[in-house]
């Protein structure tokens, strides 16, 4: 009867599972119940906790799981019971599903609902009209004259290891999360080497955030001018911005709010986002005014990316695909090239104002006068 119930059990809860992965919820809701309230509370505690440590606790969750798992199997094939190994071999299965199913409820709870919540652009002045192919050729060419103009201050210094970014421009990270409408803020996190590294290297993954410690991992291959801008996403994923695109709007936001190296960081990663979008011969138009040191750090970066490996870059993207279309993300990895139509269609919001100081490049960049 014990092992009758059991079985009960790990179907109610694959069940459980199922339910919470089809059912509808109002996007509204998951927004004003969990994303701005519920996560963030979790969100800062745990986020608060793992960063206590230097050694990434998925790593040590994952290790552990792994051998557990490996043990229980073990264990139950060697077990003295009257039953058949199949009826064994057939209860386990069915008890790894119910763990799987467990994990994902844990994920929907600590992190996954979030890829429910409502779309950045309804809370913000956004407007599709404002993207245009001549609003994105001159913001191209805006943003090359950016990069030329702050690469003398931005490189005068050495360049932040990761475990000085918190510090250096967190307090940016509480200024575009108020800018964006929220009451309660996201904690920054520590930025974390991975056991994962390996393979981020070869699959060209630049890092992620864990969903069960809510913490920051990231490739140590990353080139230095690229960390500020590669740790400002990872912090808008822990500030509930699932989408990739909207996660790399909220970090653009974050590094434009902090110092010029944050900056650069910034417009180093729009350059190859805006002008893969341009024609062939304004895509030249726009390279050939790069000045020679932000054209070797591009340059440095296309290295970088080309010693990933092909088919475990092509196998991470499809996986992760499948990963974003079954939370709900319809354009899968497509999402991160939309940062480019968040950034052209809320020029001229209140979230642009008084986020790049001493000067109004981004109202010029973005054709607008009143940002």
């Amino acid at each position: 009867m014990v092992r009758v119930m059991t079985s009960y059990r790990a179907v109610a809860v694959i069940v459980l599972a199922v339910v919470v992965g089809v059912v509808p919820v109002p996007a509204a809701w998951i927004e004003q119940i969990y994303s701005r309230e519920v996560y963030l509370v979790g969100q800062q505690i745990l986020t608060s906790l793992s960063s206590l440590f230097s050694v990434a606790l998925l790593d040590v969750m994952a290790v552990l799981g792994l051998l557990g798992f490996i043990y229980w199997w073990v264990r139950a094939l060697r077990a003295n019971d009257q039953e058949s190994r199949v009826c064994i071999v057939a209860k386990m299965c069915l008890n790894t599903m119910a763990t799987v199913a467990v994990l994902y409820l844990i994920f929907m709870v600590l992190w996954g609902f979030n890829y429910r919540r409502e779309p950045l652009v309804t809370k913000l002045d956004y407007d599709a009209t404002r993207i245009s192919p001549a609003r994105l050729l001159d913001f191209s060419r805006n943003t090359v004259e950016r990069l030329n103009r702050l690469h003398g201050m931005a490189s005068s210094t050495g360049w932040p290891t990761f475990a000085e970014l918190p510090d250096r421009f967190g307090p940016a990270f509480g200024v575009v999360q108020r800018r964006l409408g929220g009451s309660r803020t996201a904690v920054v996190g520590r930025p974390k080497n991975t056991l994962l590294s390996p393979y981020f290297e070869r699959a060209g993954i630049d890092g992620m955030v864990s969903p069960f410690s809510l913490e920051v991992l990231v490739n140590h291959t990353v080139l230095p001018y690229e960390r500020p801008f590669l740790v400002a996403h990872e912090w808008a994923h822990l500030a509930g911005y699932a989408n990739e695109a909207e996660a790399s709007f909220v970090g653009v936001l974050t590094c434009l709010a902090g110092d010029a190296q944050s900056q650069y960081s910034a417009w180093l990663f729009l350059v190859p986002q805006l002008v893969r979008h341009l024609s062939q011969e304004d895509r030249a138009d726009v390279y050939a005014r790069l000045h020679d040191g932000p054209r070797q750090h591009l340059r440095e970066i296309s290295d970088r990316l080309n010693k990933s490996v092909p088919f475990v870059r092509r196998n991470a993207s499809l996986a992760y695909d499948r990963f974003l279309r079954a939370n709900r993300v319809t354009s899968g990895i497509a999402s991160y090239g939309l940062v480019v139509n968040l950034l052209m269609g809320t020029s001229g919001s209140d979230v642009w104002k008084g986020l790049i100081r001493r000067d109004d490049m981004i109202s010029r960049a973005l054709g607008e006068n009143d940002v």
